[in-house]
């Protein structure tokens, strides 16, 4: 795509536009900020997380670059306004396909061999790999990007020099095949899912009032055997429940469907959008909800609703896995935080 760098037309004359760019950076970096204060509550718990903080200071270092281009002007800037919107969307495009990978294999890592690996140590990883990952895309966008001016004199009233800067199509066919793919699944039980999504808020809120202290530390209560929650099954009435492939579809769609929809709004109208904008916290959060989704339903057979090592997400992956196997709310395990006990934690399923 082509930003305008500056432009010339009879009526308001020579006119510059790196103001506008910075505003549009400090907006992202603004909701990127506001989105990371409410999704990644530790750092150390997963790769993404670290990325996520990089991509902050990654948008704080443009705005103070395109705030120094206005202040300075074009002419006694250091650098110019085409090379820093180049550089900058060639970069961000290189990072989606090496952060989407490692942080896959970090939760892999992280459940099969290095679960009791201390929080210094996947910090000091997880910053490494990231380093890593911000080296290769500026090395890559250094040595591939020309950054030059071009002019379009379309009109004869109107010019304007164009730079040339890249966008992320990864981004744009990823959000594109995952919103499909959402759809397609929910499409054929589209008349049970009103249905599932109040049975999952109904869930939700008993589990609240159960664990009034937000732990994930569960174990069944003593009077609360197997038998108990056969015959309370019983008194249920039978409900179709969605496998549990469809539940975490659910789970997922719910809370990420608008952001997938407006993305896919820009890719079909053709609406271009550099990949310094587009790759973003809500982006990347996406991503880790899809990853933690696909490592919940691997290891949800073995270790039920919770895993010890998944990072919290902002999908309530225990609640649909509730939801799959029919729970009723006789049957929820009652959530007592008991420090004692920490290491003798006892899950029952039914």
């Amino acid at each position: 795509m082509l930003a305008i760098i500056s432009q010339w037309d009879r009526e308001s004359g020579y006119q510059t536009n790196p103001e506008k760019y910075a505003l549009l950076v400090l907006i992202k970096f603004a909701l990127d900020a506001a989105v990371f204060f409410s999704c990644c509550r530790k750092l150390s718990a997963s790769f993404l997380n670290v990325c996520s903080l990089s991509i902050i200071m990654a948008d704080l270092v443009m705005v103070f670059l395109l705030t120094v281009v206005c202040f300075l002007g074009p002419e006694e800037s250091p650098v110019s306004l085409c090379f820093l919107t180049a550089n900058a969307s060639a970069t961000f495009g290189a990072l989606p396909l090496p952060m989407m990978s490692l942080g896959l294999v970090d939760y892999c890592l992280d459940d099969a061999y290095l679960c009791n690996q201390r929080s210094f140590y996947k910090y000091l990883r997880n910053t490494v790999l990231t380093s890593l990952c911000w080296t290769r895309a500026v090395i890559y966008s250094l040595s591939t990007v020309k950054a030059e001016l071009t002019e379009l004199d379309n009109m004869p009233w109107r010019k304007a020099l164009v730079c040339d800067v890249e966008e992320s199509g990864l981004i744009a066919y990823f959000t594109l095949v995952l919103f499909t793919a959402s759809l397609c699944a929910m499409v054929p039980f589209w008349s049970s899912v009103p249905l599932w999504l109040k049975e999952a808020d109904r869930i939700c809120g008993l589990r609240e009032e159960q664990d009034p202290q937000k732990s994930d530390l569960l174990y069944i209560s003593a009077n609360q055997t197997k038998t108990d929650v056969s015959e309370d099954r019983l008194e249920e009435p039978a409900r179709p429940r969605p496998p549990l492939w469809l539940a975490i579809t659910l789970g997922f769609g719910l809370f990420w469907l608008p952001y997938l929809t407006i993305s896919v709004i820009y890719h079909v109208f053709d609406v271009g959008v550099p990949a310094y904008i587009s790759v973003n916290i809500m982006w990347l959060e996406c991503t880790n909800s899809l990853l933690t989704g696909l490592v919940f339903w691997r290891n949800s057979h073995a270790q039920g609703p919770y895993s010890p090592y998944l990072p919290k997400n902002v999908c309530s992956w225990s609640v649909y896995w509730y939801l799959s196997r029919g729970i009723g709310h006789h049957q929820l395990p009652v959530a007592v935080f008991n420090p004692s006990k920490v290491k003798q934690t006892i899950l029952i399923y039914g």
